[in-house]
């Protein structure tokens, strides 16, 4: 009798388990702080916190899993050089949880429905705490490092496989990477042998930094200005060891070094009619004795450093720029078409007419200044 209880007993318990949900698979990653996140084994919902965080997931394909975004994607404006919003329309009307450059709302994050899995957060030391953010949301935050296309390239590529691990995208990962690598190594190739007194000099003004900015503003480091192996009159060895990103050069220092070629980020555009870099090289006396303004040597690209790296817009400027220095060694390249072919593979639409259009057609074109 004893035993026929205990087999009741045993069958009721099993017959109860049937109907107790399991608790879901977890797994750990190892984030770019160090800090080792438990996230679940399948993650189907993210939100992507800070600058360019929503960016990289586009490049993963995987834009699909996101279940809001910060209010930078909400915004109407009349410029806009971020190829993997323009691609993504959506992004305009999907729930808000938060301000741009990682301002999170904790509060509205919990509204969200469904909640998202996963927190994937650049730039972590700006906006929110991560540590924080975790307390107060229940949703681990894996911390991401953005890295750039020089000199910390290792972290954007580390990064690119963390977040691929993290969303299912481990072989989307690796061909983003892939093709990254390959754009660069064949610029590389096309360039890498010209003398250097066959070089030309060049800068690059109007450099956005948390916005737009004259044509004082430039950047050191200008990855195209490296990928051709052009000579960068700002380049400074002290200061690409430093990691310096953007700098304001005297505008004495540009008349006396006098370069070759001038090229404008044309974010300074939003700067309006009367300032601005186009606006100085339009008025500005002293440019206009550059024998680059006189000779018509002054060329538009597209800006990059638009809510962080936009890293295919420096991949196409690197042709465009490529292009106009060496056109011999450029000759199968047709600028606006190279550009749609890497906003094709990373973002998944080819967007460069549209950007251009937005910044008055003078996207890989002579500018007008005289």
């Amino acid at each position: 009798m004893e035993l026929v209880r205990r087999f009741r007993f045993l069958a009721a318990v099993l017959v109860l388990s049937l109907f107790i949900p399991l608790p879901a698979q977890a797994r750990s990653v190892t984030d770019a702080s160090g800090k080792v996140v438990e996230i679940p084994d399948a993650v189907e919902r993210v939100i992507c916190s800070g600058s360019g965080s929503l960016r990289l997931l586009t490049y993963l394909q995987g834009q699909s899993l996101a279940v809001a975004v910060d209010d930078i994607e909400s915004r109407r404006s009349r410029f806009d050089s971020r190829p993997y919003a323009i691609a993504n329309q959506q992004f305009k009307s999907m729930p808000v949880f938060g301000q741009f450059r990682g301002h999170d709302n904790p509060e509205l994050i919990l509204t969200l429905e469904p909640q998202p899995q996963v927190i994937l957060k650049t730039y972590s030391t700006m906006g929110h705490d991560p540590a924080e953010l975790e307390q107060k949301t229940g949703i681990p935050v894996v911390v991401l490092d953005y890295g750039n296309l020089g000199a910390r390239r290792d972290q954007l590529f580390a990064t690119l496989r963390l977040m691929g691990e993290v969303v299912g995208r481990k072989q989307r990962a690796e061909a983003v990477i892939a093709y990254i690598t390959e754009l660069i190594d064949d610029l590389n190739k096309r360039t890498a042998d010209i003398p250097e007194q066959d070089r030309p000099s060049t800068f690059v003004g109007g450099v956005a930094f948390k916005g737009p900015h004259g044509f004082q503003s430039t950047e050191p480091t200008y990855p195209p200005f490296s990928f051709v192996h052009a000579r960068n009159l700002a380049y400074d060895a002290n200061s690409a060891g430093k990691g310096l990103s953007q700098s304001d050069v005297a505008k004495e220092k540009i008349v006396e070094w006098n370069p070759d070629y001038l090229f404008l980020d044309l974010s300074t555009l939003q700067m309006g009619d009367d300032a601005g870099g186009l606006y100085e090289l339009r008025t500005d006396p002293a440019y206009r004795t550059l024998t680059s303004v006189k000779a018509g040597h002054v060329y538009g690209v597209l800006p990059y450093n638009w809510y962080s790296i936009n890293y295919g817009s420096i991949l196409a400027n690197a042709y465009f720029i490529g292009k106009t220095l060496y056109p011999d060694r450029f000759a199968d390249i047709d600028p606006a078409a190279k550009a749609d072919e890497i906003y094709n593979f990373l973002v998944g639409k080819p967007v460069f007419a549209e950007m251009n259009r937005m910044f008055q057609g003078m996207a890989y074109v002579p500018v007008q200044v005289n």
